[in-house]
């Protein structure tokens, strides 16, 4: 009972959000951080208001351990938290989010810490990293840089997999690690170690979302013709496919296949790969876009709700050079490299004071999705720094 009249608010707040925006569709891009739910969106997971009652939940900590590599004690969350997973078990919502200490370069080590919640607002945290660099064969890929950006899912069996970025201080790498009980984890190294005799490995990769069936909430890793998928990038978003969810295989183009925007950064480093969510000139996510929280496989096709960049001279007018904002698309479950329909409109973006100064500013970075009670809980990073929470009824 102590929890209702936080759910009035609540339920009061998505009602007034969704009157405002159902009226006026076309200013919704640049008006607020929840964008319109109308017919032409119904396919959209919307809307999500975030909970400023209690956000930020979740700010750098005082805790150190024992960094193995230097061997000393170090404040492994004391620079900045920020770009969580989430997963439900036993009732309990748990996080992974990215921990940054102030010493490692170019601007400190990253680790994954872990916290518990019972309401999915309010954490507990951990006292110790539960994946980081060590003296291991993966140090080489993730020291100094750490490791960042986790995204979870699950098996049928229950064995959690674990997506993360290494950072060497040079080039980012998709690794993945698996774990029983979201505490103890295995890592498996380059998730691209096995595909086309390795050629990918050694190339800039990240933001694994693996497409799952969100359900009871557990968000479980769902094949698709007998295959898994997994969107990931940060410039474009390309896809890749696994037996077994630890090794996995970029989709690359057919022969005489074209890209749909010009390659450019990283992207032209690895032409052949096949562009499934390009950035769009003109719009909120004209520079980069990236994988959000694990897709969902939905009734109406592959749901991903992404991230994405706007810079000038051709991004969104409304936005700050650099902002960070939140789209979706929806694509074919029998062909997850076609896009059946795509907002036209941010549905987040900064505007609260820790959302707009930080590490990076102007940066809502979403990474985690919970269902948990009858209620969605969208968990994200706020300008590099610390990490907030949206709801949807």
């Amino acid at each position: 009972m102590k929890h209702l009249p936080f759910l009035l608010i609540i339920a009061l707040s998505i009602g007034l959000y969704a009157c405002r925006y159902a009226s006026n569709e076309a200013a919704s891009a640049g008006a607020d951080s929840t964008s319109t739910t109308n017919d032409s969106t119904a396919w959209a997971l919307l809307p999500f208001v975030k909970i400023d009652s209690v956000n930020p939940i979740l700010q750098p900590g005082n805790s150190t351990f024992v960094d193995p590599v230097t061997n000393k004690k170090v404040g492994w969350e004391a620079r900045n938290v920020f770009n969580p997973a989430i997963a439900v078990r036993n009732d309990t919502v748990f996080m992974l989010y990215r921990a940054q200490d102030s010493i490692g370069k170019p601007t400190g080590t990253s680790r994954i810490g872990l916290a518990a919640s019972t309401d999915a607002i309010h954490f507990t945290r951990y006292p110790t990293p539960v994946l980081y660099p060590q003296n291991d064969a993966f140090k080489k890929w993730e020291w100094q840089g750490g490791c960042e950006d986790p995204r979870v899912v699950q098996d049928s069996a229950g064995m959690y997999y674990m997506t993360y970025t290494a950072y060497d201080g040079t080039t980012a790498r998709l690794l993945i690690a698996t774990s029983p009980d979201l505490l103890h984890w295995t890592k498996h190294g380059s998730v691209f170690t096995k595909a086309y005799g390795g050629k990918y490995v050694d190339k800039w990769s990240k933001s694994g979302s693996i497409v799952s069936t969100y359900q009871n909430g557990k968000i479980t890793a769902t094949r698709i013709n007998g295959k898994y998928w997994m969107y990931w990038g940060d410039l474009f978003i390309w896809a890749a496919t696994s037996d077994n969810l630890i090794d996995w295989t970029p989709v690359e183009m057919q022969p005489g296949q074209q890209p749909p925007v010009a390659l450019k950064g990283v992207a032209e480093k690895v032409p052949n790969l096949q562009i499934v969510v390009p950035t769009r000139a003109g719009m909120f996510d004209n520079d980069l876009v990236e994988s959000g929280p694990p897709a969902m496989l939905t009734d109406n096709g592959i749901l991903l709700l992404y991230n994405s960049r706007s810079m000038p001279p051709d991004g969104d007018s409304t936005l700050k050079e650099g902002t960070y904002t939140t789209g979706q698309v929806l694509l074919d479950k029998n062909d997850p490299t076609k896009i059946l329909h795509r907002l036209d409109h941010f549905f987040m973006k900064p505007e609260k004071d820790y959302e707009l100064t930080g590490e990076v500013n102007n940066v809502c970075f979403i990474e985690g999705l919970a269902q948990f009670h009858n209620h969605y809980y969208l968990y994200y990073g706020t300008a590099d720094s610390k990490i907030a929470v949206a709801v949807k009824e």
